[in-house]
């Protein structure tokens, strides 16, 4: 027999209507189910049935009122404000821990070093520092004296944020002025091991609300504490852990020159390299707009121009060019000792000279030739002269600087440096007349869009291009001007300006870049749109360094409450749950179960035997 459809069947009892869904079981279309036998007890049940209802409306607005306080007591919870913060490098240099070293935050807020004195514990405070108002003299004591803090903010002003691609036209002398305090600040932090957190944050309207308050409840001696309420600053942040084996990568891009037929000797090549990776105390700020971005940039403008030189043949040098992009700058260089150690000794004994290009935005007219030979020696003469030929015709001065390199010492402060260890001829030119110390002067907080001129890069570009092409097709002296504004090999300004914008915003500290990482990649791609060979090499950091993650996070900012509000808001629960209990039990048992509950049992007297 065939199953029946589902269907509903009514019955009634007490005229009450009850709805049954027979889904289970199946029966044949000729014997009809047969009616169920009420139960004994199914009276009672109905009548219980309807009284739920009512004790269940009873209960319903109570636990709503509950819920609607608790969800307030929520929203009291929520962050008065949320901001990207970034913590300070922490590093290990041969062991020897610098930088900071914890990154989690969850403290009350200070605005000052006002309790500095032996009464009064800071290691619970974190002190919100605007840099503009900062005492370095004062920091640096705080530090030197290994004082502790529950942690230290420290607020930038918004130019020196990435997000800022203003041109350094309208600077002025204030600017300038904290631009050094910057610095200033940035080598005592780096250098110092600093056992709390320390977060850099930028000025807003939102931040700036929070510090005028934090301040005017300090002005009042009523700093937050967990008594008095005030402001909370949290950074849920897991414990830094270390960055395994750091990669650098390498970009080398290759334009051959023009060989006679029949020459089967090797031609002479002319390496252009510049250090593209950066490293400053915020890592995730460290872009590097002048050192070394404006060196990349340079870089892939003169592999441009020289790659539509080469491009005809009757125009192609007899002078291979070799482009690099290096890496560990910051650390002696080390991504260029590797680089040079993967050539092949017949490529490295046919480089003619190498240069090397560090820091060309600067406003200033004046560009140094750092050099690790004798000045005496022919062939740095001849690149100095070549040189400061062409720079007349710019309007720039091109000084010759020597500095002797000590072999036994890991130390390398320029990146011909490199090359002249293993006795190639090169030179780096540079805006700066000193090398910077290790670590500093590499991609700092105050070297941002703001701190180079794209005329200055261009000017620099025409230098390097001019002396490089009157070298290869024997043009000294002549007057030949190869890369005139007016030509078809005029330097591309849009070009310079595009480049410059992406590494003014882009942070390129080589422990946190991946091998695929997005810059590299388009490094990679704009050399091989210009250069007809392009290899990657991918390598290890030195062992020397040791980085930790958690270089950036988000800040919360929380308005909390004094004990008293929290004592108040508890007897306000408190007194509600007493009343919402008290009226269940009145509604669901009656008054005299709830007076009942309040009663001092009867004694049981024991009988004795």
């Amino acid at each position: 027999s065939l199953p029946l459809p589902l269907q509903k069947r009514h019955f009634h009892y007490n005229t009450q209507p009850i709805s049954i869904n027979l889904s289970i079981g199946y029966f044949s279309s000729e014997e009809p189910y047969p009616p169920p036998t009420p139960h004994p007890s199914s009276h009672s049940s109905m009548a219980n049935s309807q009284r739920r209802p009512a004790a269940l409306d009873s209960v319903y607005y109570p636990v709503v009122a509950l819920a609607l306080i608790l969800v307030a007591c929520v929203d009291f919870c929520d962050a008065v404000t949320v901001v990207d913060v970034y913590r300070l490098v922490q590093y290990d240099l041969s062991g020897v821990p610098f930088g900071s070293r914890l990154a989690t935050l969850n403290h009350h807020a200070g605005s000052s070093f006002f309790a500095s004195s032996s009464t009064v514990d800071l290691s619970r405070t974190v002190l919100m520092l605007p840099v503009r108002e900062l005492d370095l003299d004062l920091i640096k004591e705080y530090i030197g004296q290994g004082k502790l803090l529950g942690g230290l903010l420290l607020l930038l002003p918004p130019q020196f944020s990435p997000e800022k691609v203003e041109t350094a036209v309208g600077r002025d002398e204030d600017f300038d002025l904290l631009r050094n305090k910057v610095s200033e600040l940035e080598r005592l932090l780096i250098h110092a091991n600093i056992p709390y957190p320390v977060y850099f944050a930028f000025e807003d309207d939102n931040i700036n609300a929070v510090l005028a308050e934090v301040k005017r409840n300090d002005a009042s001696g009523q700093p937050a504490t967990a008594t008095t309420g005030g402001y909370k600053l949290v950074v849920a942040a897991s414990d830094p852990k270390k960055i395994a084996s750091p990669t650098i990568t390498n970009i080398q891009g290759w334009l051959p020159g023009l060989k006679p037929d029949g020459d089967s000797s090797q031609l002479p090549t002319i390496a252009i390299v510049a250090s593209y990776d950066t490293f400053g105390a915020a890592p995730a700020l460290s872009v590097g707009s002048d050192s070394n971005g404006s060196g990349v940039v340079a870089l892939l403008e003169i592999a441009r121009l020289f790659s539509v030189l080469y491009s005809n043949p009757k125009t192609r040098g007899r002078f291979n060019l070799l482009f690099g992009l290096t890496s560990g700058g910051p650390y002696n260089f080390n991504g260029t000792q590797k680089w040079l150690r993967s050539f092949d000794q017949r490529l490295r004994e046919s480089i003619d000279y190498a240069i090397c290009l560090n820091s060309l935005g600067s406003l200033g007219n004046e560009l140094h030739l750092h050099v690790s030979k004798p000045p005496e020696n022919t062939y740095i003469q001849q690149i100095f002269q070549g040189f400061s030929s062409v720079a007349e015709e710019y309007g720039l001065q091109v000084g010759l600087k020597h500095k002797k390199i000590n072999i036994s010492s890991p130390r390398v402060a320029w990146e011909h440096e490199q090359f002249s260890r293993l006795r190639v001829t090169a030179a780096t030119i540079s805006e700066r007349s000193t090398a910077p110390e290790l670590l500093e002067g590499t991609g700092s907080l105050s070297d941002n869009r703001l701190s180079v001129s794209e005329t200055s890069i261009i000017r620099s570009v025409k230098l390097v291009a001019e002396s490089v092409a009157r070298h290869i097709y024997s043009q000294e002296g002549k007057g030949t001007n190869i890369f005139a504004d007016d030509g078809s090999l005029a330097v591309n300004p849009s070009y310079v300006r595009s480049w410059l914008d992406l590494l003014s915003t882009t942070s390129r500290v080589a422990p946190f870049l991946s091998k695929s990482d997005p810059l590299i990649m388009a490094l990679q791609k704009e050399l091989a749109d210009h250069t007809a060979e392009v290899n990657v090499q991918h390598e290890t950091l030195d062992e020397t360094f040791t980085f930790y993650d958690s270089i950036s996070g988000r800040l919360h900012v929380y308005q909390v409450a004094s004990v008293t509000f929290d004592l108040l808001l508890l007897l306000v629960l408190g007194s509600y749950l007493i009343t919402l209990f008290s009226f269940l039990v009145i509604t669901t048992r009656g008054l005299d179960d709830l007076i009942s509950l309040f009663r001092r049992p009867p004694s049981r007297k024991v009988k004795a035997v």
